[in-house]
């Protein structure tokens, strides 16, 4: 079969690359085209357009940057109606791709009624995250996505006890990608320590993958942790879009080591303690069982803080925190963001300190309630018609 995917960030390529090589064992004769990124390539099939292009993140560049946005729309729409998939993969990326969906789906409705045409299939892997924010695109998905694959185990009663929309929970990709990487991690783990000088305990930084989110929160991070190198060696894990210049503009007073995309789970496993913006990478921290601090800082705090409180539905910001249904790990959002707090919180966690058996104990429930499923393996199954759920 013929399956079109798209992506819009770092994360969904790499989740989307694993999910291809699942699909290509349950489906030999896959063909793939694809937004998305390097890892997706690596894989096979034709890439269209790189996630790099489409990955905007904030009100303005955003708005600065919406001609460019509406026209990867269209082509999209065009290259999608010109392929002719049989599988639409949908990953998360909402604002993108549920217009995406809208269009397919139209496209679907006039087929049916006309009996003429090619219909595609619309799955949606890894729900958008409407839980937390615009609610009412459930309407959307109820009338565009013909199966929603979830990850997050408190999803499935959202779309099926809120809102009577059957979902599949497939288990967490993130869970499953760790865990593999674990299993062979210490064949390159001292050539790795070696090649990077990494001689001391590490606290890593992980400061997220939009130029945005570095300019807002490595200052911060960086300042809270000075004074620590005579212990510890600072680390910040280079984002796949950002080039090692960028990081420097904030480092220069600073000693820490800079590496290179695709360090990030090396990083990790060796790690004492983390600094995280919240993301994907809150969930990847927790499951190398590293006490982290969630740091994220905003412009118009006061006006954040009072969305988060009283408009926003999730009751926290980090995906640790949603999963086990508690705060695990402290969340330092908007007017909470600052150095000083940052070091607080951090001392908090370090070797010692009063708050690391906690979050350890925290990550355990978390491994738990994730369980044990190898999610593209799952989703590949249903997708590929070789396993109905």
């Amino acid at each position: 079969m013929k399956y079109y995917l798209i992506v819009g960030e770092a994360s969904g390529d790499l989740h989307a690359s694993h999910l291809m090589r699942s699909i290509q064992e349950q489906d030999p004769q896959a063909e793939f085209r694809f937004f998305g990124g390097d890892l997706m390539t690596a894989v096979g099939g034709t890439r269209v357009r790189h996630y790099k292009e489409l990955a905007y993140m904030g009100f303005m560049p955003v708005l600065l940057h919406l001609r460019t946005i509406f026209r990867n729309m269209a082509m999209c729409k065009r290259d999608i109606d010109q392929w002719k998939p049989d599988v639409l993969i949908l990953v998360d990326y909402a604002d993108f791709n549920l217009n995406i969906a809208k269009h397919v789906a139209k496209g679907n409705r006039k087929v049916r009624k006309s009996h003429q045409g090619h219909e595609v299939k619309i799955y949606y892997y890894i729900s958008p995250k409407i839980w937390a924010w615009k609610e009412w695109r459930i309407r959307s998905i109820k009338r565009d996505i013909d199966k929603m694959f979830c990850i997050l185990p408190f999803e499935v009663e959202f779309y099926e006890g809120k809102h009577h929309y059957p979902v599949h929970y497939v288990g967490n990709p993130t869970a499953s990608e760790v865990r593999q990487y674990k299993e062979h991690a210490a064949e390159g783990n001292a050539e790795f320590l070696r090649k990077y000088q990494l001689k001391k305990p590490l606290i890593a930084i992980l400061c997220g993958s939009r130029r945005q989110e570095i300019k807002d929160n490595l200052p911060g991070m960086l300042e809270a942790t000075a004074g620590l190198n005579a212990q510890y060696q600072l680390v910040i894990a280079g984002a796949p879009a950002i080039e090692r210049e960028y990081y420097e503009k904030f480092t220069t007073r600073y000693a820490v080591t800079i590496l290179p995309p695709g360090n990030t789970y090396q990083l990790l496993y060796n790690a004492t303690a983390a600094l995280v913006t919240s993301g994907t990478a809150t969930l990847e921290t927790g499951m190398f069982n590293v006490p982290q601090v969630v740091c994220y800082e905003t412009p118009i705090q006061l006006i954040v803080r009072f969305v988060f409180d009283h408009i926003m539905t999730a009751g926290y910001i980090s995906l640790v925190n949603l999963i086990a249904g508690r705060e695990v790990v402290p969340e330092l959002l908007a007017d909470r963001f600052s150095a000083e707090n940052i070091r607080r919180e951090l001392m908090r966690i370090l070797p010692g300190g009063e708050g690391r058996q906690a979050q350890l104990d925290g990550y355990a429930l978390v491994h738990r309630r994730l369980g044990n499923a190898v999610a593209p393996d799952n989703a590949a199954k249903i997708m590929t018609g070789n396993k109905e759920n």
